[in-house]
């Protein structure tokens, strides 16, 4: 979808345009629908030509034809769009437009792109590419025209404001172009009803398809910019999950004369655990070399030769953390893990590269930390959730609790939760509890050796925060198979992007209490292995709304 802004500059004339919709019915004739103040109107364009559409704009609104020849048109760098291009940079380009109205030489000061002008017109189109949309055709099902997703969504709009609390739904998308968690499981409540009760409790996929992509035509800002279609997270046809296949199997277990077993969940692709090539090395070190680097790692502690060594046995390291047999070993073998700060995040540089290795610290403050905390006012108030919400916004030192950065990491884990274990695992965890398996912390002064001492069972890495209060940290330790590696970064953001690379590092697989949370971080933020890994409609829920994008 693309807005085209259009601005006439013309006192004499006043005109006070409001929004143009623009539909293409197919490929060759488009449907504008225009709203005028309070009156709306159709305008047919056989042509998607700079002259045929400033003609129908004209002579439907009335602007003297006289007047067309001087419209010019610049694209977003300002730059001026002619009749030569006007089609492909629409098409090719899409973004925001701004038209004016030359007044002929006259009020020469205006000839500059109108921004604040309140003479607006605002486009949205809907381009149906043929190719596109046969690339997105499932193979199972036969290929569906290019009008499928106006028919989709008005089936969806159809049911939304016949049913009770429809109408909430649809007002709530319009002032926040979002939905909270409890406002979606409404909306999919509402829809896997009657979805069941026109179709039966096992309605064809063709039906389950259909409904998600009128969920997005519907609510195009609900859409996850990192799946292939943007509707996956309410039903993914070829894994048969997401937010309306869940609640389908929510439905028919209510609805069996006998419960079943759950279905297991397919195990995740693309997480820690799995060997990967180092994207820096043009050879690899001969296994005389990488003996003598790990004598020399035993006995050295001088930063500049752990670093040259540590490099140099970077491939036989791997390949000892991702061998279930060797793995509990890597600490004796490579000590210089507890005492050398930094060398984690040398080692997941091997892996992925500068670029990668870079992402949370320059996403999260700049694009990620605003928004969680927004999406985090949609959440049911619990004291827990109130307090951290307070923190993560106070620009002031916090008096209680973790501080602002660390606040809104752990508000991001209250979106993503931990899920239902089933009926063999210990029930579900609340997020508040999910936190001591990310972050636990230490008065200063307190041994971290006897920290270690206490734990009875193995866990998954997480943060261990030593200072005087939860707001005041002077260190940071990740804690992994009961040894403490401290972290080089003293902030509450940089020592959490230690513990996110550790996984990969020691190839250590996520807690599975975390599990949506560091997926979301893996896929989302630092952008590993899109489309690989197996994420859960939550997640792929939380791409849309945190990764929000102009449809």
């Amino acid at each position: 979808m693309c807005k085209i802004t259009l601005t006439l500059v013309e006192p004499a004339l006043n005109y006070d345009f409001e929004y143009i919709y623009i539909f293409f019915v197919n490929r060759y004739t488009m449907l504008l629908r225009v709203q005028f103040k309070e009156e709306q109107k159709y305008v047919k364009v056989s042509e998607l030509t700079f002259n045929a559409f400033l003609k129908e704009v004209c002579l439907k609104f009335k602007i003297p034809e006289s007047r067309q020849p001087d419209i010019k048109v610049y694209d977003q760098s300002d730059t001026e769009v002619d009749t030569e291009v006007f089609e492909e940079i629409v098409k090719e380009s899409p973004g925001t437009l701004r038209i004016m109205l030359d007044n002929g030489g006259h009020g020469a000061s205006q000839s500059s792109c109108p921004g604040t002008s309140k003479d607006t017109v605002i486009l949205n189109f809907t381009r149906c590419d043929p190719i596109e949309e046969e690339a997105a055709a499932e193979e199972s099902q036969p290929k569906r025209p290019c009008h499928i997703n106006l028919e989709a969504k008005e089936l969806i709009e159809k049911i939304l404001t016949s049913k009770p609390g429809g109408e909430r739904i649809i007002q709530e998308y319009g002032k926040t172009q979002s939905l909270t968690d409890a406002t979606r499981r409404q909306m999919i409540n509402i829809l896997a009803a009657e979805m069941t009760e026109k179709h039966g409790t096992s309605p064809p996929k063709s039906i389950r398809v259909m409904y998600a992509q009128g969920i997005v035509a519907l609510f195009p800002f609900l859409k996850d910019p990192y799946s292939q279609h943007g509707y996956e997270h309410y039903y993914d046809p070829e894994s048969g999950s997401g937010y309306l296949a869940w609640r389908l199997k929510t439905i028919q277990r209510k609805t069996a004369e006998e419960r079943g077993a759950l279905i297991s969940k397919s195990p995740k692709v693309g997480e820690p655990g799995i060997g990967r090539q180092p994207c820096t090395f043009d050879r690899e070190p001969s296994d005389e070399d990488v003996e003598a680097a790990i004598s020399v790692l035993r006995h050295s502690a001088d930063e500049k030769t752990v670093r040259e060594k540590m490099k140099m046995t970077f491939i036989y390291r791997q390949a000892m953390v991702n061998d279930e047999a060797k793995s509990s070993d890597v600490f004796s073998v490579f000590p210089r893990f507890l005492d050398t700060p930094g060398l984690i995040e040398q080692d997941f540089r091997f892996l992925f590269g500068e670029v990668t290795a870079n992402k949370l610290l320059e996403k999260w403050p700049t694009t990620f930390k605003a928004k969680v905390i927004k999406e985090s006012h949609g959440l049911v108030p619990t004291k827990e959730l109130l307090d951290l919400m307070r923190n993560a916004e106070s620009a002031a030192e916090v008096e209680n609790g973790w501080d602002n950065e660390m606040s809104a990491i752990l508000l991001l884990l209250h979106l993503l939760p931990p899920s239902a274990q089933g009926r063999k695992r210990p029930g579900k965890l609340s997020a508040y509890q999910a936190v001591d398996q990310l972050i636990r912390f230490q008065k200063v002064g307190s041994s971290v050796q006897q920290h270690l001492d206490n734990i009875t069972m193995r866990s998954q890495p997480y943060l261990l925060a030593q200072g005087s209060t939860q707001s005041t940290i002077h260190s940071y330790y990740i804690v992994v198979d009961k040894h403490a590696i401290p972290c080089k970064a003293t902030g509450s953001v940089g020592a959490f992007d230690e513990l996110f690379k550790a996984h990969y590092v020691f190839g250590t697989s996520y807690s599975y209490s975390l599990s949506s949370f560091f997926t979301f971080v893996q896929t989302t933020i630092y952008n590993i292995d899109m489309g690989e890994t197996k994420e859960t409609c939550r997640v792929e829920g939380k791409n849309a709304a945190l990764v929000k994008t102009k449809p």
